[in-house]
């Protein structure tokens, strides 16, 4: 009698629970929305439903009903904002109000069940400060990064998916200027400035007759010819390299991108099929010439095996030397070990080398001694044993 009552108990509260979450148009996965500590949503089916905690991938046990539940819930999701989800039309991507970013399959594209993936949108922008103190970069670094941004250097973002090259693309524009003219150009808005001078830009997909689609190459193209002081684009992945590019060499210096890629190299030999894809049939040399004298700095960015997320090296593009485009790596992450907590740590350390855009640096007002760039470990045991060396000599 008493498991029987406790099943009745148990069942009504989970029929309350349905009724509270059948409010909102998330239905089930409401409160993994409303969870501060979730990052990313994933369900890959009525009874696979993934989050991102804390840099970590793990699953809950939120279930849905069925398969037409979860897409019941991804034409609620998708409604109010003027698209459509059916067999003709399988996939959408959509940004809601608060600037979380939606991406949903059904069938025929999902073979199995519809999905859906919810990247929630930060409501509290990282500053430097949070960076140094999440030991994403040191002081050191800080203030180098901030040198690069005022001494207006092209600087890439290169990372993996989720690896947060968002995050260090809003923390870079922090050292602009405010009488700067912005503008911003992305697919889907995710990057936060606290500028007032910003003219943000938006690619848009065709509508279902087909028609008023503007890619991110247009908006692009239309930027320039607004005399802006600094473009920064989301996210570079096609024939808008090209113009990028182009831009950069003919005086529009300053400007802050990402790209996806696993290292500098990799991120290089991207850039250069992206401009292929232009479709100019432009000889290779020319476009690594293009490359080589367009950017200054890639800064990599890694999402490492505990979850954290790290800058793992900064690295120089010095110019072409015979048919390669040649790199320079001015700080490299020096992996130190596990904490008792199982997180990995380290430090950005300088290479010793000290890089070709030096004074440009100086020029800002920002100095930096010749040591700067050279390893504190290795410069106090070269001061213990210069006096030895010269008692030698």
């Amino acid at each position: 009698m008493e498991e029987q009552s406790n099943q009745i108990q148990e069942k009504n509260k989970q029929n309350s629970e349905d009724w509270m979450n059948s409010l909102s148009v998330f239905g089930p996965i409401f409160p993994l929305y409303l969870d501060e500590d979730v990052s990313e949503i994933m369900v890959n089916g009525p009874t696979q439903v993934y989050c991102e905690r804390k840099g970590k991938i793990v699953l809950s046990p939120i279930k849905f009903r069925d398969n037409n539940q979860v897409i019941s819930v991804i034409e609620k999701i998708i409604s109010p904002l003027g698209r459509k989800i059916d067999k003709s039309n399988p996939m959408v991507d959509v940004r809601l109000p608060d600037g979380s970013r939606v991406n949903a399959l059904i069938p025929p594209l999902a073979l199995n069940s519809p999905t859906i993936t919810i990247r929630k949108f930060s409501k509290d922008l990282f500053h430097i400060e949070d960076l140094i103190n999440l030991r994403t970069i040191s002081e050191e670094v800080a203030i180098f990064l901030n040198a690069c941004v005022k001494a207006r250097l092209n600087i890439f973002v290169s990372g993996g998916a989720g690896s947060g090259k968002t995050t260090i693309l809003n923390v870079l524009s922090n050292f602009i200027p405010n009488d700067q003219k912005i503008i911003k150009i992305e697919d889907t808005t995710e990057i936060q400035l606290e500028k007032k001078t910003v003219d943000s830009l938006e690619s848009r997909s065709q509508n279902c007759v087909g028609k008023g689609a503007s890619s991110i190459r247009n908006l692009v193209r239309n930027s320039l010819r607004r005399r802006p002081d600094r473009v920064i684009i989301g996210e570079v992945y096609g024939g808008e390299a090209l113009d990028m590019l182009h831009a950069m060499n003919t005086g529009h210096d300053g400007f802050l991108a990402t790209s996806q890629s696993n290292c500098p190299r990799d991120m290089i030999a991207g850039l250069e099929t992206m401009v292929m894809l232009a479709g100019e049939d432009l000889p290779v040399q020319a476009i690594r010439e293009q490359i080589a004298g367009a950017i200054d700095i890639i800064i990599q960015q890694s999402r490492l095996k505990d979850g954290s997320r790290k800058i793992v090296s900064i690295t120089e593009v010095k110019g072409i030397e015979g048919e390669a485009i040649s790199l320079q790596d001015i700080f490299i992450f020096k992996h130190e070990g596990l904490n008792s907590e199982g997180k990995i740590f380290g430090r950005l350390m300088p290479t010793g080398v000290r890089p070709r855009f030096y004074e440009r640096l100086e020029a800002t007002g920002i100095h930096f001694p010749p040591f700067s760039f050279i390893d504190q470990e290795e410069l106090r045991y070269f001061s213990q044993i210069q006096p030895i060396l010269f008692r030698v000599i």
